[in-house]
């Protein structure tokens, strides 16, 4: 894997992890918390439903549904502030609302705070 492909999918999972975390702060745990396979999985499925955002499209109703159903614990460690360097906060926000959901102020994931 080149350089030039090892950003793009960095970039990728920020943007994705992004959009799932912020768009569900409103998420609650019911009962147990989600295994680390359990984790890894929903986020291979969120890269896998929201890539084309990646690259400029809007977010597919899929990639929206798993805005709605991912675990922010699942996510929100993954933001450090180096992978929240790479990202445009106002985009994903955007992409967020565009999905239907509110964006809250001041709320705070891994390394990124909403304005």
């Amino acid at each position: 894997m080149g350089n030039s492909k090892g950003r793009t999918s960095v970039g990728l999972m920020v943007l994705v992890v992004v959009i799932v975390a912020v768009g569900n702060w409103e998420v609650k745990m019911a009962g147990a918390t989600l295994s680390a396979a359990q984790c890894k999985e929903e986020r291979r499925i969120g890269l896998n439903e929201c890539k084309p955002v990646l690259y400029g499209k809007l977010p597919s109703p899929s990639c929206c549904e798993r805005v709605r159903v991912s675990h922010v614990e699942c996510v929100c460690p993954l933001v450090t502030p180096k992978l929240a360097a790479l990202i445009d906060l106002n985009r994903a926000i955007r992409l967020i609302e565009g999905c239907g959901r509110r964006v809250p102020r001041h709320f705070k994931c891994g390394s990124i705070t909403t304005p």
